[in-house]
């Protein structure tokens, strides 16, 4: 149910959807004669769409999640490694017969590249079939599986659960199927800016993880001061800012995670 309740509320908050639906608003009361109410909507789209296409604004929020868990100095040898969904379009690939990865793709190379690095350790993949609407109920997991022995990860050592939907289940899920031990070193493979939702589910569930973030997209603090390429760039990071903040607000007051923006 939060999955879907989660969806919902994006469909109307997200800065893109927002800036539509104002829009829409006020050219359907125009003809009616309700001309406040429709000249109201229709510049506090145009004001929304500026402000997040043309200002800095998206990459600022984005900028404050990835900085909030730096990559870590690893010391010692690691038990394994957990690599959460995401990174992979199972729609692409399986209408068009091939292996599809996304814009949060480069989770897949620092986990092939983790690999390499600690060959003793245990690649776990976490992700179910992330759709509401679909008859297709190919996993990310499977997909990701299927991409990682295709850059050279030998099959046998990938491990995988396909239920989960949300981070949080993804942590639910990954505590139960791995059954972590003390002392043990497990690093999390997630994009920069998810990591501190996925940090708070982890945390929330007593599985204790290193983040290791991967898929940046912010540079640095000229990104707070240069002016976005295109309104559509813009809005893109809008956009993915806003999914992961409300995502840390509503875990966080639905009583998922005890932290409402965790601390590395």
């Amino acid at each position: 149910m939060s999955f879907i309740v989660s969806k919902l509320i994006e469909i109307f908050l997200l800065p893109s959807n927002l800036i539509a639906i104002l829009a829409l608003i006020g050219v359907a009361t125009a003809p009616f004669g309700w001309r406040k109410l429709s000249r109201t909507s229709l510049v506090g789209s145009a004001l929304l769409l500026a402000i997040c296409g043309w200002a800095p604004l998206g990459p600022a929020a984005l900028m404050a999640l990835e900085n909030r868990f730096p990559k870590p100095v690893i010391n010692g040898p690691v038990t394994g490694i957990v690599m959460l969904g995401g990174a992979v379009d199972t729609h692409v690939s399986v209408d068009r017969q091939t292996l599809a990865m996304n814009e949060a793709g480069e989770r897949l190379t620092e986990a092939v590249d983790l690999s390499r690095r600690y060959p003793d350790a245990r690649i776990f993949l976490s992700g179910g079939a992330n759709h509401i609407i679909s008859s297709n109920r190919t996993t990310e997991s499977q997909v990701a599986r299927d991409i990682l022995v295709m850059l050279g990860v030998p099959a046998q050592r990938i491990e995988m659960e396909e239920r989960s939907r949300t981070t949080c289940e993804n942590a639910v899920e990954s505590k139960a199927a791995i059954q972590p031990k003390p002392g043990e070193l497990w690093l999390l493979v997630t994009s920069a800016n998810h990591m501190p939702r996925a940090m708070a589910c982890f945390r929330a569930v007593g599985f204790p993880v290193v983040a290791y973030p991967a898929d940046f997209r912010t540079r640095g603090m000229a990104d707070l001061w240069r002016p976005t390429g295109s309104v559509a760039s813009g809005l893109a990071a809008a956009d993915l800012a806003a999914h992961e903040w409300l995502g840390l607000l509503t875990y966080w007051s639905m009583g998922k995670t005890t932290e409402l923006f965790p601390e590395p």
